[in-house]
């Protein structure tokens, strides 16, 4: 398997991230850093569960309007995803494009990657797969023996949401400078709805969600040699209206301390961790978002309940206008 390992320096990234977002007054950690091989394994559960609506109505939107996806790709595309994942919504795009030259699938779980992509190696035996294991939400270059002019992204899940207004600017932009002018974009995202079915979707009642959430302090304690006690802790989702997001939380039960390298961090009894927020979109608010990155909405499908929205972007000549 030809697997391009960008990121050399992820065990030192990681140990940065933690000791500065445990040194805030809300202490944080990253989202990106839920995805270890183990935290995806837990995400692919968390989209089986009954109450995580997002990559069923995703999938739906995907299968129905697959033929009319594959053409605003066009023929011998290029096609980049970023966070791959499992790759199952990717079947369904590769299916209808019309002789694709090469996929490119991204992912900051390498082992996971790999297996994701030898499984479509062998879906599609004719099909060029470059797997890069990269943290796709900071600055990589492609390959540059990438073959074709023709190049397509492709960001499924609503993954953008994670992302603060200034992150999604920069990752949109980053997307531009891959694909080039006249590229397209098809990305998923997760629309404004009631607040009881957003919550019940980062907190089902088998604990999956909850599993994924504390799966990064064990992560923690395994690469970089942390103490956390995971019983000190507890998964929680919350909703913020001024961001528009679902908020995942470690909520210390008990207080406690975790060292961390050299640093021993203090937890008082109902004090968080923020994990991830995941930000809910309407389809006004997003074009405006991505028309300042430079990108133009081309088309946009939705479920009937309006729950979720796959859009359609074209990368613009001009990213200014």
């Amino acid at each position: 398997m030809d697997i391009v390992d960008i990121d050399f320096g992820q065990r030192e990234a990681f140990l940065t991230d933690v000791l500065e977002g445990l040194s805030r007054k809300q202490k944080t950690l990253p989202s990106r850093w839920l995805y270890d091989d183990e935290g995806s394994e837990l995400f692919e559960a968390i989209t089986g569960v009954d109450e995580y609506y997002p990559t069923r109505t995703e999938t739906r939107i995907l299968n129905e309007n697959a033929a009319e996806i594959g053409t605003a790709f066009g023929k011998d595309v290029v096609l980049i995803e970023y966070g791959a994942g499992a790759g199952v919504k990717t079947e369904i795009v590769l299916s209808a494009l019309e002789t694709p030259e090469c996929y490119v699938p991204v992912d900051i779980a390498g082992d996971f990657l790999e297996t994701s992509a030898e499984r479509l190696r062998e879906r599609f035996s004719d099909l060029r797969i470059r797997p890069i294991t990269a943290d796709f939400t900071a600055d990589f270059d492609l390959p540059s023996d990438l073959p074709g002019d023709n190049r397509g992204a492709f960001f499924p899940g609503s993954t953008l949401g994670n992302l603060c207004r200034k992150e999604a600017r920069a990752l949109l932009s980053r997307v531009r400078g891959h694909v080039g002018p006249g590229g397209r974009f098809v990305i998923g995202i997760d629309l404004k709805k009631d607040i009881e079915t957003l919550l019940a979707a980062y907190d089902d009642k088998a604990g999956v969600t909850a599993a994924f959430n504390l799966n990064i302090l064990t992560r923690i304690n395994r690469e970089l040699g942390g103490s956390f006690d995971l019983p000190s802790f507890a998964h929680e989702a919350r909703w913020n209206s001024e961001a528009s997001a679902v908020e995942m939380h470690l909520v210390c039960v008990k207080s406690t301390r975790a060292a961390v390298g050299q640093r021993t961090f203090t937890f008082e009894g109902g004090e968080t961790i923020h994990t991830e927020s995941s930000r809910k979109y309407d389809l006004d608010d997003f074009a405006t978002l991505v028309n300042s990155s430079g990108w133009a909405v081309e088309k946009s499908w939705t479920d009937p309940r309006s729950l979720f929205a796959v859009v359609a972007l074209t990368a613009r000549s001009h990213p200014g206008g």
